[in-house]
C-alpha cells in the first residue's frame, strides 16, 4: 500500500508538472498575446488544462478507468483548486505586484496537495 501511494504521488508529481505548462502556455496565449483580462485568462487555462489532468490522472497517476461519472465529478476537486489558485493569483499580482509571468505559477502550486488528496478518492473509486 505505501509503495502504491508513493508511485502515484510521483506520477501525480510527473502529470502536474506537465498540466501546469499546459496551464501556463494557455494563460500566457490568452493574457499576453490576446490581451484578455488576467483572471479570466486564468480561468479559461485553468478550464482547458482540468480536461487534460482528468485524462492524464486518470490513465497515468491511477491507472484507472475514466468514465462519464468520473469526468463529472473531477471537476468538483478543482474548486478548491481553482478558489486556492485564484486568490493566491491576485493576492500575488494585486499586493505583491508580482510579474504576470511568474504569478501564475506559484498560485498553481498554493493548491497542488489538495488536487492530489480530493483527485484520488474520486479518480481511485
Amino acid at each position: 500500500m505505501q509503495i502504491n501511494i508513493r508511485s502515484e504521488t510521483i506520477r501525480f508529481i510527473l502529470v502536474g508538472f506537465f498540466n501546469t505548462l499546459h496551464y501556463y502556455l494557455w494563460y500566457l496565449l490568452f493574457t499576453e498575446v490576446l490581451s484578455i483580462y488576467y483572471i479570466i485568462g486564468h480561468w479559461l487555462a485553468f478550464l482547458i488544462s482540468m480536461v487534460g489532468s482528468f485524462y492524464l490522472n486518470t490513465y497515468f497517476t491511477y491507472r484507472s478507468k475514466p468514465s462519464w461519472k468520473k469526468f463529472f465529478q473531477f471537476p468538483l476537486t478543482y474548486v478548491v483548486n481553482l478558489a486556492v489558485s485564484t486568490s493566491a493569483l491576485y493576492v500575488l499580482k494585486e499586493w505583491l505586484q508580482l510579474d504576470n509571468a511568474f504569478a501564475p505559477l506559484l498560485a498553481a502550486g498554493a493548491a497542488i496537495p489538495f488536487t492530489f488528496i480530493i483527485s484520488r478518492k474520486i479518480l481511485k473509486a
